[in-house]
């Protein structure tokens, strides 16, 4: 028996036979054409259209995040200076499959000089050069093995629309060599709730036929797994399933208190997901859908009119919208022209705004027109910000527009230092666990060579959220949490039990969330958080949360009776 180390995508687990991906297409020969360079050039074109048709079309059938995932990877078929570099190579005397092969892997290779955001997306280029090169030779794409047999795909990294279209009846989870926790694999495992660990190191080694456990919320695969261990995995999967399959409703924990469950949607398509899985609200609106590509910012109609659409999905209930956060890794022509060293820490979020404060007024007003049109309770916030001067300018502009809720993001340690005297000067506060980790432990969260890092379970990054919840339970100010932590139902456990006064999560996690937390009391909570605060590591604070919990559930009933006397 092995165990292998990852980062896990989602809380799930599988057990079951390994399958690997089939190997890539063999280069094309690098032997010169032989006919003319036009019609040559015209194949190439047909066959690039065509695949990014089917791109299209499978992301229109399949709707939500994957539909943006593969229209986006459709955009770069067609990219312009991708045509250019293919046409070069054409004409220069290269077949159209080597003048293909060629100039996207020059592209791949120039997306992943630049790392973060466009260099995850560099795998999602490789895939469409072998879609267009498997046209041309008139070939199957390689892909997901097909088999009976229900299985764990084992790959170096998967594409997009390979993730997309995977039959669920049959495979069971995930391994990747590659990735990190924002590649297009992680975000399409976790949007459809399957089990996933991606940057393993020694998948390689993971042979066809050998059984495993895969134990996303370790991130472990455990290899040739003994009878005890494999009935351990069972009897998690089976919990897994009942919590799924309970009926939804508001979230609470087991003595009563009240604990929203909020869902983080990106467009208007996400909201039929949201309201499908029972979610009470809108905890994170992502409005960049809308700038993205664009070169320039959308009017204030057209955006009241996407901001109606979205509030109309949740009449009577929250729905926090966060204004445009570009820069880093969603670099807009508009606001961020200049090439930044290190866009992380450059100027993105509110100052990115603050430098373009058009873009800013228009966009709160828009959201404020769209809000006095619904029935929906609106609330508006901020990202990246860092203290409480910006969040007094923030507050200021947004309430002059006509916003009546308004908050900021805790994604800066900064802010949780100060939230003594930020938390007073605004209406609440949302934390965003992705870039608070990131920032706590100075290891960049698209950067899987530091996925060890990458962990919200870090006492440090607990010590924040705690700040956080301290000052929130002083002033009387809700503080949220919208990063993937919330999705970890342990982690749910503990972030109540630090000050968390609602969750917000991808739609697939809310049922389990849902009914960890009503398995639980507020002091088990509390003893969770006191548990995990005091260990060394992110691993020990993950076991020490467990055992506080259990050990608290194993006492008498009554020693949690005080606890319905909270507010």
């Amino acid at each position: 028996m092995a165990v292998y180390y990852g980062i896990g995508i989602g809380r799930g687990l599988a057990v079951g036979p390994v399958r690997r991906m089939a190997p890539p297409l063999a280069p094309p020969s690098e032997d010169p054409r032989t006919g003319e360079a036009e019609p040559e050039l015209a194949a190439v074109d047909a066959a690039v259209a065509a695949v990014a048709a089917d791109l299209e079309a499978r992301g229109a059938r399949l709707g939500g995040e994957t539909a943006a995932v593969l229209e986006a990877q459709a955009l770069m078929a067609k990219d312009p200076a991708l045509r250019e570099l293919v046409a070069a190579r054409v004409e220069a005397g290269a077949t159209g499959e080597r003048a293909v092969h060629e100039a996207f892997e020059e592209f791949r290779a120039m997306l992943a000089e630049i790392g973060g955001y466009l260099g995850e997306r560099a795998a999602d280029l490789a895939d469409v050069a072998q879609r267009v090169i498997a046209r041309l030779r008139g070939v199957p794409v390689p892909g997901v093995p097909q088999s009976e047999e229900p299985f764990i795909l084992v790959a170096d990294d998967l594409a997009p629309a390979d993730t997309a279209m995977l039959d669920l009846d049959v495979v069971l989870g995930l391994i990747t060599r590659d990735g990190g926790p924002t590649s297009h694999t992680a975000i399409l495992a976790r949007s459809r709730s399957i089990p996933a660990i991606v940057g393993v190191r020694e998948a390689g080694a993971l042979e066809d036929g050998v059984r495993i456990i895969l134990d996303a919320r370790m991130g472990e695969v455990v290899t040739d797994p003994d009878v005890a261990a494999v009935a351990r995995a069972q009897d998690r999967i089976a919990a897994r399933a009942a919590a799924a399959g309970a009926p939804s409703g508001p979230g609470r924990l087991a003595d009563g208190l009240a604990v929203p469950l909020y869902a983080n949607v990106g467009k208007p398509a996400d909201a039929a997901a949201a309201v499908e899985h029972g979610a009470e609200g809108v905890g994170l609106f992502r409005t960049e859908f809308l700038f993205l590509d664009a070169q320039r910012p959308p009017s204030i109609d057209e955006q009241v009119r996407t901001y109606r659409e979205v509030f109309a999905a949740f009449p009577g209930k929250k729905v926090v919208a966060r204004c445009l956060d570009a820069g880093a890794d969603k670099p807009l022509a508009f606001l961020n022209a200049d090439r930044e060293e290190n866009p992380a820490l450059g100027l993105r979020g509110l100052r990115a705004l603050r430098a373009h404060e058009g873009v800013l007024r228009d966009q709160l007003a828009a959201l404020a027109r769209a809000a006095a049109d619904t029935t929906a309770d609106v609330w508006v916030m901020a990202p990246m910000v860092a203290d409480l001067e910006e969040t007094e300018y923030f507050v200021r502009v947004a309430r002059d527009l006509g916003l009546k809720t308004v908050g900021v993001m805790a994604e800066i340690p900064s802010l949780a230092l100060e939230a003594d005297r930020v938390l007073p000067a605004c209406d609440f506060v949302s934390i965003g666990t992705n870039d608070l980790t990131q920032y706590t432990l100075a290891a960049d969260r698209l950067l899987g060579t530091v996925a060890q890092y990458q962990d919200p379970w870090h006492p440090a990054v607990l010590r924040l959220v705690g700040m956080l919840g301290r000052a929130g339970a002083a002033t009387g100010t809700p503080v949220g949490v919208c990063g993937e932590a919330a999705a970890d139902p342990e982690l749910a456990v503990v972030l109540v039990g630090l000050g968390a006064t609602s969750l917000s999560m991808t739609p697939a996690a809310l049922a389990e969330v849902r009914a960890e937390l009503g398995r639980t009391t507020k002091a088990q909570a509390v003893a969770a958080a006191e548990a995990a605060l005091g260990a060394a590591s992110a691993r020990a604070a993950k076991d020490a949360a467990a055992a506080a919990v259990a050990a608290h559930r194993a006492e008498a009933p009554s020693t949690d009776s005080t606890t319905r006397r909270h507010p």
